[in-house]
């Protein structure tokens, strides 16, 4: 069993950000999320995407960003349950909430902040009849362990920044990379697309376009899938894993079943005070909640994870009263024993 202060359901920037917040008011935090890694949309569908309102940043890469939240919040120690959703909640008592996960990871705490973006992303699947017969069978939808597919045969479809860095990266771990889109064109970065071009010319990995994946082929498991290229008869190439990187559909998922007061798929929150919903003690913040004049920006997130933060505390610590300082005067104490804070003046005679 997991015990924290905060469960912030989702690892996007909006979630990240909480636990530095929460952490500056000595409370810790867990963090659950459905994809492989933190940072929601901006980790799996466009990394290399500039952001340009993001406070202090004329430009930020959405990476970047989510590895630098990573790095302010490392002195926190939060822990993470990745790959998993969130699919019930109970009430233990008056202090405690339990929540277990699809997986049946048990949480415990305090008090429930859902930070889950636009909700859950599902991957988007192709659309052949036996697509399921071979889900985890060496059809995959993420790359949660890239040493999974050392020395293995690997075809990739795709056109997005998400099937070209894969392919890039897995072009130096398996033993054969394909590339399959449905398009000669690619809409991804930049520079992502010139390094395909680069190890295509090398051999590293093989492109086909325009093409499509019609069907998989396998006892029991993926052996091979069936490509269509256009205007030619129909052909098997043979590998060892197949993965479809179509994008993600965002979906509410059990939480919305959870009694939330909920409209047009997103929960209604008292922004009036601390976006607490109807539910006390559960929490949401960022893009999957909504109140009056709501506006889905990350900068907004941060704004409501730090309301948050502080209600919480006073839930935690009824009673007490917390002396607001600006971080340049009292300096940030990490649970790691760190410490940052401005240079003290100097008291020093001129003469």
């Amino acid at each position: 069993m997991i015990t924290t202060d905060i469960l912030i359901i989702g690892a996007g920037p909006t979630g990240l950000f909480a636990v530095f917040e929460a952490g500056l008011l000595k409370m810790k935090c867990h963090i659950i999320d459905a994809l492989p890694q933190p940072g929601g949309q901006l980790a799996e569908l466009y990394p290399k995407k500039p952001i340009f309102d993001i406070p202090g940043y004329p430009s930020v890469n959405a990476g970047e960003l989510v590895d630098n939240l990573m790095e302010q919040i490392k002195q926190f120690q939060p822990g993470f349950t990745l790959g998993e959703t969130a699919v019930s909640y109970t009430k233990v008592d008056d202090e405690w909430f339990e929540v277990i996960t699809n997986k049946g990871t048990v949480h415990r705490c305090k008090a429930i902040a859902i930070a889950g973006g636009l909700g859950t992303f599902e991957p988007r699947k192709p659309t052949f009849e036996n697509v399921a017969d071979y889900e985890e069978k060496g059809l995959e939808y993420f790359v949660k362990e890239p040493e999974h597919f050392r020395n293995k045969k690997v075809v990739i479809a795709g056109g997005g920044d998400s099937a070209l860095d894969w392919s890039i990266f897995l072009s130096n771990v398996a033993s054969e990379v394909t590339l399959i889109h449905r398009r000669n064109e690619f809409r991804g970065a930049l520079d992502s697309v010139e390094k395909v071009q680069d190890l295509k010319n090398q051999g590293k990995i093989k492109l086909i376009t325009p093409a499509e994946v019609t069907g998989i082929k396998g006892d029991g498991k993926v052996e091979a899938i069936v490509v269509q290229k256009d205007g030619e008869e129909a052909f098997d190439i043979e590998t060892d894993y197949f993965i479809p990187l179509f994008g993600l559909t965002p979906k509410l998922g059990e939480i919305g079943n959870w009694g939330l007061n909920i409209e047009k798929n997103a929960i209604v929150v008292n922004n009036a005070l601390d976006y607490q919903t109807n539910i006390d003690g559960i929490y949401a913040i960022g893009d999957i909640n909504t109140y009056p004049g709501k506006l889905k920006l990350i900068l907004c997130g941060f704004h409501e994870a730090t309301l948050m933060c502080q209600s919480v505390y006073n839930r935690l610590n009824p009673g007490k009263k917390f002396v607001l300082k600006y971080t340049t005067v009292s300096g940030v104490d990490g649970f790691d024993g760190s410490r940052k804070e401005a240079e003290k003046a100097v008291v020093k005679k001129i003469d």
